[in-house]
């Protein structure tokens, strides 16, 4: 599959790095020459200086031949440009990065395809999705849904309070309720066996059912967490404003924003229920004089990562015990973690994850990624006459770094065993790293 990548930021970056993992034929197009040779040098991809919004710089590129053309610069205006252009020139599928929330519209995303831009990605609404999803249940780093709701995947940190602690898997229960399909260990991604053991400040994923949550709330030593009712928001970005969207009515919230410009934005932007308050977020004295230590969770979300992972700290001495942090510095994100900071949401991998998504040739549903962890969730529907129906899941000769966490038959989550029989109509959840991914497609095909 060729494709061709237009800008080399952050987003186009990461999404590079993933699809030349994947051995797929990769250009990366930008007019930093200085940003290309670091990508070349590093990556296995074509590197083409030029600008995306002019012909003769597609045309070198080969966009006539590409099969996906992925327009992520800076700037909306100049990645719509260039995917009507790629469309026009003969790209088969376009994709653009976004700023404004209103082109996702129905009616908008509608014309944007008449003109040949196919697929809208705004990495900030995705961010924002996942903060108030990682809000829902204070005591867990993640939560992702599958088939509806029929299964559900948790990531909890451990601590020293859990009941299933230092005990081989093997010898746990075997009508446990859920199926631990990584575990992470400082900067170690963990496929778990028999003999493996869980152990303090693990980051631990459970595939489960919804009906099973207060269970495993309970073997995870969780349930002193209370839930939120107060928020304070460090910074009043894009995100900041979608997430107060999505939060629900009964939680309060104050945004903490330094410039009063943006202050007297929000204003028009959040509702009633949303306090603005002009000042630094960082300062301890104003944190306290708002109340931070009656808060129950703190989102540092402004455009610096080490402020927001500082920010995350202060807020936990104080006394929050559910912070979230926005790291777009890819590189701290295990330092983050390791300085148990809570929830980290890093929009760029949200946005390449959803691009790496479409250009797929298995008919997968979705692909979630996992911020704390290197590593997807992916749910794969099951057509007829596919490998996996033809042999127990113990036979099929899965890959390395890859593990069925469950699967989802007539609406309903189900656990798997070795002997477990795939079936035409099912759903297939799998965990893999990030590499792996286009290796299952032969597996339902």
């Amino acid at each position: 599959m060729r494709i061709v990548i237009a800008g080399a930021g952050a987003v186009g970056t990461h999404l590079a790095k993933m699809l030349s993992e994947e051995s797929e034929n990769v250009v990366l197009l930008d007019e930093s020459e200085e940003k290309l040779a670091k990508m070349e040098a590093l990556l296995d991809l074509q590197a083409i200086v030029g600008d995306p919004t002019k012909i003769s710089a597609l045309e070198s590129a080969g966009v006539d031949d590409a099969d996906l053309f992925v327009a992520v610069t800076p700037d909306e205006s100049r990645n719509i440009t260039a995917c009507i252009l790629a469309h026009y020139l003969g790209a088969k599928k376009t994709i653009a990065r976004i700023d404004n929330y209103e082109y996702l519209k129905p009616k908008n995303k509608a014309y944007f395809q008449s003109l040949g831009v196919d697929t809208l990605i705004y990495p900030e609404q995705l961010a924002a999705e996942e903060i108030a999803t990682s809000l829902k249940y204070s005591w867990m780093r993640q939560m992702l849904e599958f088939g509806d709701g029929a299964l559900v995947m948790l990531g909890i940190k451990i601590r020293s309070n859990a009941t299933i602690l230092n005990i081989p898997l093997k010898d746990l229960s075997r009508d446990i309720p859920y199926h631990i399909v990584a575990i992470q260990r400082g900067d170690e991604t963990i496929i778990p066996r028999g003999n493996d053991v869980i152990q303090v400040d693990d980051l631990v994923c459970f595939m489960t059912t919804h009906d099973q949550i207060p269970y495993i709330r309970s073997i995870t030593g969780k349930e002193d967490f209370t839930e939120i009712r107060s928020i304070i928001i460090m910074g009043g970005s894009r995100i900041a404003v979608r997430t107060t969207w999505l939060i629900p009515d009964n939680i309060s919230i104050k945004i903490i924003e330094s410039d009063i410009a943006r202050c007297h934005k929000l204003l028009e932007l959040v509702d009633d229920r949303v306090m603005i308050i002009n000042g630094d977020a960082r300062d301890p004295e104003l944190l306290r004089s708002e109340g931070i230590g009656n808060t129950d969770a703190f989102i540092s979300l402004s455009d610096n990562s080490e402020s927001n992972i500082l920010a995350c700290l202060a807020a936990k001495r104080a006394g929050v015990y559910r912070t979230v942090s926005e790291v777009e510095n890819i590189d701290y994100i295990s330092m983050a973690e390791s300085m148990d900071i809570g929830s980290v949401i890093n929009k760029k991998k949200l946005a390449a994850s959803t691009i790496f998504q479409m250009m797929l040739k298995t008919d997968v549903l979705s692909v979630k990624c996992l911020t704390f962890i290197k590593a997807v969730v992916a749910e794969f529907p099951v057509n007829e006459g596919t490998y996996i129906t033809k042999r127990p899941v113990k036979d099929l000769g899965l890959p390395n770094g890859a593990n069925i966490g469950g699967l989802i038959r007539n609406g309903e989550g189900l656990h798997v065993s070795g002997n477990t029989m795939i079936q035409p109509g099912d759903h297939v959840v799998i965990f893999c790293r990030e590499h792996i991914l286009k290796k299952l497609e032969k597996f339902f095909k």
